[in-house]
């Protein structure tokens, strides 16, 4: 996996790319790492958050990824 996209399972990008824990956390996208357990898909944690910008998060991890 190089790329973020909604459908990447939230298990997948903590073990892959844990450098985006912090940005996930900061748009209130808590995942496994941050403590709660979360398990499914980007889209899904978004949609159960009640979060709508999901693909500008998406678009600034994925630049996140591009610039390491």
């Amino acid at each position: 996996m190089n790329m973020i996209f909604a459908d990447t399972y939230i298990e997948d990008l903590v073990r892959e790319f844990p450098i985006l824990i912090r940005p996930l956390s900061e748009h209130q996208l808590v995942c496994i790492a941050c403590g709660e357990p979360i398990w499914g898909t980007l889209a899904e944690l978004a949609e159960s958050k009640g979060i709508t910008n999901l693909d500008s998060i998406i678009k600034e991890m994925n630049k996140i990824l591009a610039e390491r």
